[in-house]
């Protein structure tokens, strides 16, 4: 199943005072590594958030606009960069049918990634000879052990997801908006994922609670004191 993917990582972090998420440590990684793991295997990655330093080779990056204008404005500014990217390239390749977008918060993403791969796969395998995203509906979206969606861990089909970035910035623009209701004319489907998948880092007790480290600044000289797992 060919797809591309869209990294989310321009949060304010305001409940971590301002630390980028993207950089917090989980299990030897930066969060932002672990999440460009889990989409290893999209042929396109756009990172979408501040200049993270050094991406691997090939990682596309950009960010929305306004800067933390919220997860709707990033998805539209990487639909754009992978639109860019796909013009300017060498060969006249159609895009891949579906999109991943993924928030970089969740340090065990990667199972959730391979849930949601392995139930889309199986619809479009269940279509054979027309490789089209019809065969998986609009696509997938998580849902963890307790019943909660996170539409920021999901498969989308890109000609869906373009129409409904367009049609959400001819009633009003993107800027601060749902999500959910960015997605809320899709046919989406809800797929479980494992327990603790799709957790998220919002706070420094969620930080300890997910065995994450990394360090509270305190805005004074030295390092200032560490947050441990």
């Amino acid at each position: 199943m060919e797809f591309d993917a869209i990294i989310l990582a321009g949060g304010r972090s305001s409940r971590l005072g301002g630390v980028p998420k993207a950089g917090l440590i989980y299990d030897g990684a930066t969060l932002l590594e672990r999440s460009l793991r889990a989409a290893g295997a999209a042929g396109r990655i756009v990172v979408v958030g501040p200049d993270p330093g050094d991406l691997p080779e090939g990682v596309l990056t950009c960010r929305e606009d306004p800067p933390f204008a919220g997860p709707a404005a990033a998805i539209a500014a990487g639909l754009a960069a992978l639109a860019a990217d796909q013009a300017g390239g060498d060969q006249a390749a159609a895009p891949a049918p579906f999109i991943l977008v993924l928030a970089c918060d969740m340090p065990r993403s990667d199972e959730a990634v391979r849930a949601l791969a392995a139930a889309l796969g199986n619809s479009v395998a269940g279509a054979p000879g027309r490789a089209s995203e019809r065969e998986g509906g609009d696509g997938v979206m998580a849902v963890s052990a307790d019943g909660r969606k996170q539409p920021l861990a999901g498969f989308y089909g890109t000609a869906v997801l373009q129409r409904c970035v367009a049609d959400a910035e001819v009633r009003g623009g993107l800027e601060n908006a749902s999500v959910f209701a960015l997605l809320a004319r899709l046919d989406v489907r809800e797929v479980g994922v494992p327990s603790g998948s799709t957790d998220d880092v919002d706070t420094w007790d969620d930080a300890s609670a997910l065995g994450i480290s990394g360090r509270i600044p305190d805005h004074g000289p030295g390092p200032g004191p560490e947050l441990r797992s």
